[in-house]
């Protein structure tokens, strides 16, 4: 039997407490707009290139929900250029530029996000 199951990500949730912050946030970082609007009262689409979006969710966020590993990683063709736009963004940065090819910061609720190379 063939697989119906496509090998493709669709979209990644990520637990926030507050989704208009997050929303704000996550748009200002990625520059893209925040025209899309907050679905049920909790849910923020992230448009992005690649995957069907980011999906901001209020509704699952609690403390211990909040990522502790990266679970997907942003791209970038510049990695210190990154690096330097997140420190001038005052994003939280947790590393440093690790092996030249990556590091890693947290979200204003803590989640553990990457960048690579």
């Amino acid at each position: 039997m063939t697989s119906p199951i496509k090998n493709q990500i669709g979209s990644i949730f990520i637990p926030v407490s507050n989704i208009e912050a997050a929303r704000d946030w996550y748009c200002r970082i990625l520059q893209v707009s925040t025209t899309n609007e907050i679905i049920y009262g909790h849910l923020f689409i992230v448009p992005m290139q690649g995957t069907a979006g980011i999906i901001l969710d209020s509704k699952i966020y609690a403390p211990e929900r909040v990522f502790q590993t990266p679970v997907f990683q942003f791209t970038t063709d510049d990695i210190e250029e990154a690096y330097a736009y997140m420190q001038e963004q005052g994003v939280q940065l947790v590393t440093g530029i690790e092996h030249g090819h990556w590091f890693n910061f947290k979200d204003p609720d803590g989640n553990l996000l990457m960048i690579c190379k």
